[in-house]
C-alpha cells in the first residue's frame, strides 16, 4: 500500500522528485477504480471552509500553497489578494471583529508564514478568532531545512489557542471543523493549520465533518447561582460601586443587556480601550475610558470606589499601571470567560468564570430589585462635568486632531466603523469619537501594532459593506502597510483613510519629551513622501488639509466623495495626548488636566 500511494503521489505532482515512501503516504488508502471520485486535499480543504460558511479568504500565494490556490481558482470562496501577509492577517482581524466570524488567512511557507506572525500574535492578544492556514514544504522535506521551510508549530505555540500540522489528508475535514470551533468559542483566538504541500495534492474519499474530539477543552458559559447571589449582596451593601466594561462585553455582544443592568442600578461605567462601545458614548452613566489616557472622572471613580465589577477586562497595565494601588478601597469582582485571568494581576474577592452576557442575564433575571447610589453618582457626574477632555485652539497652519475626530463623529453621526493604527491618534479617537455599540472600534489593543489601521479597515468593510468605515492612521504606521491601499480600488471599497500627520512618531516623541529630557532620538521624520500622490497612485482620491479654517469644509467634501479617499490632516508636532497617567503611577496621579 505504501508503494501504491507513493506511485500515485508522484503521478499527481511534477514539482517533487524522488519521493521516498514514508508514513504520510501510508495513511491514504486509494483504490485505482475510484480515484476519479476522490478529492485532493486542496479540494477537500476548500470544501471544508465552505462548509464552515467562510465568505472571504485573505491571502498571498507561493510555491507551497500552489495546489491550494489552483483549487481557489474555481471561485467557490472569494479570495482577497493582500499586498503583504501582515496585511492579510490584519484584514482578517478587522473582518472577525466586525462580523463575529473567524477571519481566514492563507499564506505560503517560510517567509510568507513568518510575515503573518505579527497578525497572529495581535489576534491572540485581543482575543480575535482567526484560522490561519500556513503553507509548508512537502512532508518528506520537513525537518531537513528544505527551501522556505519554517517550524510554524514551534513559532506559533505561544500565540495561538491551538495549532495543527496536517499529516493525513483524510484528517483535513476534522481539523478544519475543530479549528473553527476552537477559534470562535470561549475566549476567542487564532488557530494555525500548517499544511504541507503534498497534503494538498494527495487524494482521499474522506467526507466533510461535524466531529469534535477535544478532550479537556471546555467552555464555562453559565455562572453559578451562588456567585450571582454573592454579587447581588455586594451590590446591596456598596456605597460607591463602579462597573468596568472590557472587550468581553463586546465579544459577547452583551451591550444591550449591559446597558439595561447599569440603568437598573444607576451604576457609573468605565471602559477599557477595547471596551468602548459597551455603552453609548452619550449615555449619562458613561464616565469615559479609564487608565493611562483615560478621563479624570473614570480614573477617580476607579480610585475611590468601594465595589468594582469588572466585566471582561484583563486589568492590563494600561488600565492598572500600579496594581498595588488600583481601586485600593474596593471589593473586586472579576467576570471573565478565561479562568487564567482571574487573580492574574489584581486579587479578586469574587471571580466568576462565565460568559459576560450570561452573567448579566442572570443578574437581571434574579429579581427586579433596584439599588441607587445618588450621592456617589452625583460625585462622578460632577467630576465628568468639571474635568472633560479638552484641547486648545489652532495655531499656525496646524489643525487640531481632537477637533478633526469630533467633526468626523458629527459627519458619521457616531455610527461609523472606526479602525486605527497605534499611537497618539488612537488615543484621541478613543477620547473623542462618539461610539454607540459593539464592533465599531477596530484597533490593536494588547500588542499595539502599528500598521493595523488600513488592512483592518478592509476586513471591516467587507464584513459590513453597508457601513461607513473610517481608518485613522498616523504618518508612522501609514508607511508600514499603505500598500494595502491597492485593495480599495480593486474591490471598490469606499473607505475614508484619515492620515493624522505630525511628521513624527508622536507617542514615542511625547514620551521622550516627558521622560527623556527632550532627547528626540530617531522619532522625527526629516523627510516624507507626498502622501497624497502616493494615494492617487493607488487610485485613491486625496485631500490635503493644512488650513485649520477650512477643516470642516474639506472634511465634509471628502466624506461626500463617492469612493475611497485619503485625507491628510496636518497637525502640530508638539501636540500631546492628555491627560496622562505616567507608567507605574496610580490612576489618580494624572498629569496634563
Amino acid at each position: 500500500m505504501a508503494k501504491q500511494a507513493e506511485t500515485i503521489y508522484q503521478e499527481q505532482t511534477e514539482t517533487l522528485e524522488q519521493i521516498e515512501p514514508n508514513e504520510a503516504y501510508e495513511q491514504t488508502e486509494l483504490e485505482t477504480e475510484t480515484i476519479n471520485e476522490m478529492k485532493t486535499g486542496s479540494e477537500l480543504l476548500v470544501d471544508s471552509l465552505a462548509h464552515e460558511n467562510v465568505d472571504f479568504i485573505f491571502g498571498y500565494p507561493g510555491g507551497a500553497v500552489l495546489p491550494l490556490y489552483d483549487t481557489l481558482y474555481d471561485g467557490k470562496i472569494k479570495h482577497i489578494l493582500a499586498r503583504h501577509e501582515q496585511g492579510a492577517t490584519h484584514a482578517a482581524e478587522g473582518y472577525a471583529r466586525v462580523s463575529g466570524k473567524p477571519g481566514v488567512v492563507v499564506v505560503t511557507s517560510g517567509p510568507g508564514a513568518t510575515n503573518a506572525i505579527t497578525g497572529i500574535a495581535d489576534a491572540y492578544s485581543d482575543s480575535l478568532p482567526l484560522v490561519v492556514i500556513t503553507g509548508q514544504v512537502a512532508t518528506p522535506g520537513i525537518g531537513k531545512d528544505a527551501f522556505q521551510e519554517a517550524d510554524l508549530l514551534s513559532m506559533t505555540t505561544p500565540i495561538t489557542k491551538h495549532n495543527y500540522q496536517v499529516k493525513n489528508v483524510s484528517d483535513i475535514p476534522t481539523i478544519i471543523h475543530e479549528a473553527f470551533h476552537i477559534a470562535n468559542t470561549g475566549r476567542k483566538g487564532p488557530v494555525v493549520i500548517d499544511f504541507p504541500k503534498d497534503m494538498g495534492i494527495l487524494s482521499t474519499n474522506a467526507e466533510l465533518s461535524e466531529d469534535l474530539d477535544l478532550p479537556g477543552y471546555s467552555i464555562p458559559n453559565e455562572p453559578k447561582l451562588d456567585d450571582i447571589q454573592k454579587l447581588r449582596d455586594y451590590l446591596k451593601t456598596a456605597r460607591k460601586p463602579v462597573v468596568l466594561a472590557g472587550a468581553g462585553i463586546n465579544h459577547a455582544k452583551a451591550n444591550e443587556t449591559f446597558t439595561e443592568f447599569v440603568n437598573r442600578h444607576q451604576l457609573p461605567v468605565v471602559t477599557t480601550l477595547l471596551g468602548l462601545g459597551a455603552i453609548p458614548y452619550e449615555h449619562p452613566l458613561f464616565l469615559g475610558m479609564g487608565g493611562m489616557h483615560g478621563s479624570y472622572a473614570s480614573n477617580m471613580a476607579l480610585t475611590d470606589c468601594d465595589l468594582l465589577i469588572n466585566f471582561g477586562s484583563r486589568f492590563d497595565d494600561r488600565l492598572a499601571s500600579n496594581p498595588d494601588e488600583f481601586a485600593p478601597n474596593a471589593k473586586i469582582v472579576h467576570v471573565d470567560i478565561d479562568p487564567s485571568e482571574i487573580n492574574k494581576i489584581i486579587d479578586t474577592d469574587l471571580g466568576i468564570v462565565a460568559d459576560c452576557k450570561a452573567v448579566l442575564e442572570a443578574l437581571l433575571a434574579f429579581d427586579s430589585y433596584s439599588i441607587r447610589h445618588d450621592d456617589w453618582l452625583e460625585n462622578c457626574n460632577n467630576n465628568k462635568a468639571t474635568h472633560p477632555f479638552k484641547y486648545g485652539v489652532e495655531e499656525d497652519n496646524f489643525s487640531k486632531p481632537q477637533r478633526t475626530i469630533e467633526h468626523i463623529g458629527q459627519i458619521t453621526e457616531g455610527d461609523a466603523i472606526v479602525t486605527t493604527d497605534v499611537g497618539q491618534h488612537q488615543m484621541w479617537v478613543a477620547q473623542y469619537y462618539p461610539f454607540k455599540t459593539h464592533g465599531q472600534l477596530v484597533t490593536s489593543g494588547g500588542l499595539g501594532t502599528m500598521g493595523f489601521g488600513i488592512p483592518s479597515a478592509i476586513g471591516a468593510k467587507l464584513a459590513r459593506p453597508d457601513k461607513t468605515v473610517v481608518a485613522f492612521v498616523g504618518d508612522g504606521g501609514f508607511q508600514m502597510t499603505n500598500q494595502e491601499l491597492a485593495i480599495l480600488g480593486e474591490y471598490g471599497l469606499d473607505i475614508k483613510v484619515v492620515l493624522i500627520n505630525n511628521g513624527t512618531l508622536g507617542m514615542v516623541k511625547q514620551w521622550q519629551d516627558k521622560f527623556f529630557k527632550q532627547r528626540f532620538s530617531h522619532s522625527v521624520f526629516n523627510d516624507q513622501p507626498d502622501f497624497i500622490k502616493l494615494g492617487e497612485a493607488y487610485g485613491v482620491k486625496g485631500y490635503m488639509i493644512d488650513d485649520p479654517s477650512k477643516l470642516e469644509q474639506q472634511l465634509d467634501e471628502a466624506f461626500a466623495h463617492d469612493g475611497p479617499a485619503l485625507i491628510e490632516v496636518r497637525i502640530s508636532p508638539v501636540e500631546a495626548v492628555t491627560p496622562m497617567v505616567p507608567s507605574g503611577k496610580p490612576n489618580h496621579e494624572m498629569e496634563g488636566l
